[in-house]
């Protein structure tokens, strides 16, 4: 495929895109409603499917799909704000299309090519099992969830669907892999598809079984971690500090771009060069080679420190906005909790630059040689991260010990309960030990569900996300208390996690029964 091919193909494309959208919103969406407005529901059916069929019969023309020309013509009738009432007419004619559609795909599997092919669809559903569980829940808890909605995400996601036959289709097409990748795609998606309710039904217990088994520091960062990203949420951003996120996300953007252009362009060139070293300087093919890569490596070099510095001055800035550093001088309390999410920032954006990036290149480089750089990076920045989490548990352990002597002070003193509501010393405490999230003291009444359990029979942190700091009993303050510790009438807890999982844990631990 030469440049000028691509450039020919993705300006057609757009040429044929820009008229299509142009003409039909000037023209579909007032016909939909012209349409709608007679009342007659068949002659809506009619127009409607009738529209699909030409702007894919359109779109084939052109050479392009049928799915590109339905698709054109759903969001062009969507147009019309009659959506509402035309997908109400479609849906029994969606719902035969849908069913003709699987029944083919359960005819398109071959049992004597699946036969054959045993081993190859036995990895590619583990792949497609571990792979989709593990990206959609560490992508989910980045984006601030906690680990039992991340795992139920992940496993309710763990499967391919039918563009995995579009994109096994135009392989195929293109001669570009074997005729037996069409069959297995379709026996690993119906494999992963049987496979989905069973993973659902377990997301429970596995979640269960990851909070519990991960060290204190990581339990305590993720019971953390969500606040923190609503409190970033929710920072006010002045149109300086946007501008100056954008420009550093625009830079990032144009290092990365960089770096596969290099790439791409000695995996490209090195045929052309290499004889031209050997014949120029007298270098050996292996010595020709080394230097060619060598070089490419140099110049790579300066691209990747300034994606670092740029990812790492992101993780900074967005970090200062949820934990703004105080005077010039004086103590940082916020130090800990900052440090920690710079360093999830720094890998969440890592992971989102560096995997486009392996993606794009992969195809140009020797088998698996851009994701051992990726993991290397990863690695290094989760030593990092462990660390900090370390030094966080301990300042999470200074704010614990304050709070339990603050709510035990209460409690001896002569005054109005707490009855469920935020004591003032928690308050205190939130503004002098930033990071331990939304701290409330909650008072475990005679008719909650939680007196007489355990905190790991009622999995607190794993149903609600919320992780209890300390609890004060009769004055007395139990610091960090284990799952064992079973929780009495007259408990104080001081919560901490975001306001969502504090809520939770406020109504499970109401008057309503526990779930079993």
């Amino acid at each position: 495929l030469s440049p000028a091919a691509l450039a020919l193909t993705v300006g057609r494309l757009a040429l044929f895109l820009g008229v299509l959208l142009v003409v039909g919103l000037l023209v579909i969406p007032r016909l939909m409603r012209f349409v709608v407005r007679l009342e007659r529901p068949e002659t809506t059916v009619v127009a409607s499917i009738g529209l699909c069929f030409a702007i894919s019969l359109l779109a084939r023309s052109f050479g392009y799909s049928v799915a590109l020309g339905a698709f054109l013509a759903g969001s062009l009738v969507a147009e019309s704000g009659e959506a509402k009432q035309i997908e109400y007419l479609i849906q029994p004619v969606r719902d035969l299309f849908a069913a003709i559609f699987f029944v083919a795909v359960g005819m398109l599997i071959q049992p004597d090519l699946v036969v054959a092919n045993w081993r190859a669809v036995l990895v590619l559903t583990v792949v497609v099992l571990v792979g989709k569980i593990f990206s959609v829940a560490v992508a989910g808890f980045m984006s601030g969830n906690g680990i039992r909605t991340s795992v139920q995400a992940g496993m309710s996601l763990a499967q391919i669907g039918e563009f995995s036959f579009i994109i096994a289709g135009v392989g195929l097409a293109l001669g570009v892999v074997r005729p037996s990748l069409y069959p297995i795609a379709v026996a690993v998606s119906a494999v992963t598809t049987l496979t989905t309710p069973w993973l659902i039904r377990a997301s429970d217990r596995v979640a269960t079984y990851i909070d519990r088994k991960l060290p204190r520091p990581l339990q305590t960062f993720a019971a953390l971690y969500g606040s923190w990203v609503e409190q970033l949420r929710a920072a006010p951003r002045p149109q300086t500090v946007s501008a100056r996120f954008r420009r550093a996300a625009r830079f990032l953007l144009v290092d990365v771009s960089f770096l596969a252009v290099i790439v791409i362009g000695t995996s490209l060139g090195l045929p052309r060069l290499i004889p031209v070293l050997e014949a120029t300087f007298g270098f050996e093919e292996v010595v020709a080679r080394w230097v060619v890569v060598a070089v490419a490596g140099s110049l790579c070099l300066p691209f990747a420190i300034g994606a670092g510095r740029l990812a790492h001055s992101l993780g900074m800035g967005l970090a200062d906005q949820a934990f703004p550093a105080g005077p010039s001088g004086n103590l940082d309390r916020a130090a800990a909790p900052r440090r920690v999410l710079v360093t999830m920032l720094q890998l969440t954006i890592l992971l989102l630059a560096g995997v486009p990036l392996v993606a794009v290149t992969q195809p140009f480089l020797p088998p698996f040689r851009g994701a051992a750089v990726l993991a290397i990076a990863v690695v290094v920045l989760a030593v990092t991260f462990w660390r900090s989490t370390t030094n966080l548990q301990g300042h999470v352990r200074a704010g614990v010990q304050v709070i339990a002597e603050a709510l035990g002070k209460q409690a001896r003193a002569p005054g109005p309960s707490l009855a469920g509501q935020t004591s003032d010393p928690v308050e205190q405490v939130r503004g002098l030990l930033p990071g331990l999230g939304e701290p409330t003291a909650l008072r475990i009444a005679s008719a909650s569900a939680g007196v007489g359990r355990s905190l790991a029979d009622l999995n607190l942190r794993g149903l609600t996300g919320a992780t209890v700091l300390a609890i004060t009993r009769g004055g007395q303050g139990v610091l960090a208390p284990g799952g064992h510790e079973v929780l009495q009438q007259g408990d104080v807890l001081a919560l901490a996690g975001s306001h969502e999982a504090v809520e939770a844990a406020k109504t499970l631990l109401g008057s309503a029964p526990a779930p079993s």
